[in-house]
């Protein structure tokens, strides 16, 4: 099983996908031609950000061609499976490095594209290098992603996610949970009955970027939907990709 990134459309390159289709072409060069998907699920951030992207397993056959520099394949055919959310791909990465390493103490991630998850009671994940994410799907559960393009997931009952890097996302679907986005341009989604609160900032003022306005809100199914990406512009929330 391996993992590929795609835009909002499912597309890739150009190319349209379709979940459950096989696709089949004559020659696959890594980097060059050919259906290219991953085996490490946090190296699609390489060219798909956390935040606007999506995600999928992806069975890959026929001739395959690897990667030097990360652990890109490239297929001559390939089948797409189900999509992936933000707290699906922390976990595929996860058991991928515990399948190739000893495990160590703490779920916290530094580097770039890095993953952490906390999956028990009352835990703690946190990604803070760039396009890094973070997963908390026990209750009470934390997430926070402070690096740039970062995207943190709270699935837990009255979890918290946090994103506050520049361009980051920040979701909550566990019930009563909270979902906050504070960087430049960030975003933030909600199940029904959790709340978001979104800042928005100027331009830099040779200092920083200021705080325009910040507004929090509980995702009600009217004014706010479920399951829907806000930024805020203006002082006001706006649906965004």
């Amino acid at each position: 099983m391996n993992y590929k990134g795609m835009d909002k459309d499912m597309k890739c390159r150009g190319f349209q996908y379709e979940v459950g289709k096989e696709y089949e072409t004559d020659k696959a060069v890594a980097c060059e031609c050919g259906f290219h998907a991953f085996e490490y699920p946090l190296d699609v951030f390489n060219y798909y950000p956390p935040a606007g992207s999506r995600f999928f397993e992806v069975e890959q056959s026929g001739e395959l061609s690897k990667n030097d520099g990360d652990s890109k394949v490239a297929s001559t055919k390939i089948k797409i499976g189900a999509e992936l959310n933000i707290a699906g791909l922390v976990k595929a990465a996860v058991e991928y490095t515990k399948e190739r390493c000893t495990q160590g103490e703490g779920e916290r991630a530094t580097g770039y594209y890095g993953a952490a998850s906390a999956t028990g009671t009352r835990g703690a994940a946190s990604a803070t290098g760039d396009y890094g994410a973070a997963s908390a799907t026990g209750d009470y559960g934390a997430a926070s992603a402070t690096g740039d393009y970062g995207a943190a997931s709270a699935t837990g009952y009255q979890g918290a996610a946090s994103a506050t890097g520049d361009y980051g996302a920040a979701s909550a679907t566990g019930k009563a949970s909270i979902a906050v986005a504070s960087g430049i341009e960030g975003k933030a989604m909600g199940a029904l009955g959790c709340a978001i609160c979104l800042v928005e900032r100027g331009e830099w003022d040779g200092e920083t970027y200021p705080i325009l306005s910040a507004k929090a809100a509980v995702v009600d199914g009217k004014t706010i939907k479920p399951g829907v990406w806000y930024t805020l512009k203006g002082g006001e929330f706006v649906e965004c990709d």
